[in-house]
């Protein structure tokens, strides 16, 4: 199946078809309960994969409990540790299991382990999510603030900025914006820490505008002069590897008047001397967030990551208008839009259930969570940053390398027209994730004695009534698709349950026998091999791929 097939197959509607609009529906609430459909609907766009236990903990409550939990900030977890001394090589800043993020330097090789470390336990992070959007929002945000570890090449500067994300994660957009402008990273990664009054650099000054707060739809009129003025705005900061901090030089800063276009009302930014100089930033942005288009755009973009790609007149009405009003009205706050989105009757209209691809660490770690793979405990941190990296090279394999997305635009499929998230999938990836799912189901990955493997029967036995061939199929077609299933296809399932049978005792039989004695390999075996069958196939179909 090429590309163009495997995205048709499943959509809502033909794009070939006349249509006026995707949807009427709007940002009215869908009411205070909300089914199990909805409910899984909502928890894999929140969520990386949902478990059984997540859908349990949620069952029965309203929506809006549902919703504030989801939209409750997580506790700072630990910092990455030094996992990577070994024999080879011996980081003498930092003893094995301690933290490096404040440490020095060091040297290249120490430098380039710890990004390991970061990312490994970053993975980490995202497996072992509590149930809540902070670790969506963390990837939101790093999407959106695009940078490379590559380029900054300073691991206590990208672990830094990644805290800041996670810090503001659920907060505050215009303080976000203010503290990525400041960040060590960010001056590095966009030579803001190059920004001086006799040599302006225009690479943040423009990014700024065009990807961090406006971006580049119609309505986006700012011009070439403002990129200039912006820069000057923006001279004077400086990084310090010692402190693994910025701050603002005066004796760099452009003391000029500051003059923006008509899109900013022709305003004049007074220059100012000394200390005092740092405080132009603050009127920029002032000046950024009078604007109705900062609203707007970023709202777009919290559409496209948690509902449909495709933003047509209507929606632009319906939905984001409102939800950049409200975003307004909160003076920036997150949460208030994102409540308002994952409770209206738009997020949960028919037409938004399972259209949209996963991107590649939803579909990973996903997979992790939906299945409980077990990972080394804490203690043992060594060989649980080998199996957490695992997980993060599979993404990478498939195009989504965390800390190094392709440019400072962001992954494509998060904004590329008209394919988007299409294209997560072609004839490269596909097959590997396919890979991936086939080989944890049969063989799982090993590693200095530690494995990471799909337990199909520990996760058969997580459900209600494993033995029941019938209440099985539905559990996990509810836990793992977000679309209706044919009954056609619960048959061909159950089939391979039944090993070609036609009496459901004949799978009844095989699991109770199983459950009778855990200890016996030959009735362990003959369940094993059914579900790993079921399953294999299972995550081979193209609904699998889709949230």
């Amino acid at each position: 199946m090429d590309r163009r097939s495997f995205i048709t197959a499943k959509e809502p509607f033909s794009k070939n078809s006349i249509v006026t609009a995707r949807t009427q529906s709007g940002l009215s609430s869908v009411g205070a309960t909300i089914p199990t459909a909805d409910l899984i609907h909502l928890l894999k766009r929140t969520l990386f994969g949902v478990k059984w236990a997540d859908l349990l903990a949620f069952s029965g409550k309203s929506l809006d409990v549902i919703v504030n939990t989801l939209l409750s900030t997580d506790p700072i977890p630990s910092p990455p540790v030094n996992n990577y001394n070994d024999s080879g090589y011996t980081d003498t800043n930092v003893p094995l299991g301690q933290t490096w993020v404040t440490a020095a330097y060091g040297d290249g090789t120490a430098n380039g382990r710890r990004i390991g470390s970061f990312k490994a336990w970053w993975t980490g992070l995202m497996i072992n999510q509590p149930a809540t959007l902070q670790e969506k929002m963390v990837l939101f945000w790093h999407n959106h603030f695009s940078t490379q570890t590559s380029t900054i090449d300073d691991a206590r500067y990208i672990y830094n900025h990644h805290a800041l994300l996670r810090t503001y994660a659920l907060g505050n957009f215009k303080q976000l914006v203010k503290q990525v402008t400041l960040d060590p990273a960010m001056l590095v990664y966009l030579n803001g820490n190059l920004n001086n009054k006799n040599a302006p650099d225009e690479n943040y000054g423009r990014e700024l505008q065009e990807l961090f707060v406006f971006g580049k739809g119609p309505n986006s009129k700012y011009t070439e002069d403002d990129v200039k003025a912006a820069a000057k705005v923006l001279t004077g900061y400086v990084v310090n590897p010692l402190t693994i901090s910025s701050s603002f030089n005066s004796a760099r800063h452009d003391t000029g008047n500051k003059q923006f276009s008509a899109f900013y009302n022709n305003t004049i930014i007074t220059g100012k001397t000394g200390n005092n100089g740092a405080t132009e930033l603050d009127d920029m942005l002032d000046m950024f967030f009078k604007l109705d288009e900062t609203a707007l755009f970023i709202c777009r973009k919290l559409y496209r990551f948690f509902v449909y790609y495709d933003i047509d007149a209507t929606t632009e009405a319906n939905v984001i208008a409102p939800m950049a009003a409200i975003f307004r009205a909160a003076n920036y706050d997150i949460v208030p839009v994102l409540k308002a989105l994952f409770t209206s009757a738009h997020f949960f209209d028919s037409v938004n259930r399972g259209c949209m691809i996963k991107s590649p660490i939803d579909y990973t770690v996903g997979l992790c969570r939906e299945f409980g793979i077990v990972f080394p405990p804490p203690t043992d941190y060594v060989n649980q940053y080998i199996m957490f990296d695992f997980v993060r090279i599979q993404a990478a394999f498939v195009e989504q390398n965390i800390g190094d997305p392709p440019n400072v635009a962001g992954w494509p499929a998060y904004y590329q027209v008209p394919q988007f998230h299409e294209l997560w999938i072609n004839s490269d990836t596909l097959p590997k994730r396919n890979q991936l799912t086939d080989y944890l189901v049969a063989i799982g990955y090993s590693r200095n004695g530690k494995k990471i493997v799909i337990d199909t029967v520990a996760f058969a036995n997580s459900l209600s009534n494993p033995a029941d061939p019938n209440s099985l199929i539905n559990d996990v077609l509810t836990l793992l698709y977000t679309i209706d299933s044919s009954q056609k296809l619960k048959d061909f399932l159950k089939s391979i349950l039944l090993s070609g049978q036609i009496s459901d005792h004949y799978w009844t039989d095989a699991w109770n026998a199983y459950k009778a004695n855990l200890n016996d390999a030959m009735t362990k075996g003959i369940v094993t091999t059914r579900l790993q069958a079921m399953f294999k196939y299972m995550m081979n179909l193209s609904e699998y791929q889709l949230s």
